[in-house]
């Protein structure tokens, strides 16, 4: 009905470890990820380099994040998640 609010709880902050080939430069990466809804800002950090692969920590920064856009864009450049290591959510109120 009109007039209702509606609670839902959105994603602000996500952390993940990941694994990429070395040939796919963060740069683009970081731009791939910025592109999902809800994303504002991508941080990626390089933790550790083997002879083919990285291991990278990828902090993403919203107001709504959809982690499954996300992840989706992440596995299209051959990018593995490890892990998750940091959720932030928060609850937000939309009048329906």
């Amino acid at each position: 009905m009109p007039g209702w609010t509606h609670l839902s709880v959105v994603i602000r902050k996500l952390l993940i470890d990941a694994l990429k080939p070395r040939e796919i430069p963060i740069t683009e990466l970081s731009k791939a990820i910025c592109s999902a809804k809800g994303v504002k800002e991508v941080d990626v950090v390089v933790t550790e380099v083997d002879a083919k692969t990285e291991t990278v920590k990828i902090t993403i920064i919203g107001q709504n994040i959809d982690f499954e856009e996300v992840a989706k864009i992440i596995a299209e450049n051959s990018v593995a998640i490890r892990s998750i290591d940091q959720v932030v959510v928060y609850r937000t109120r939309r009048v329906v």
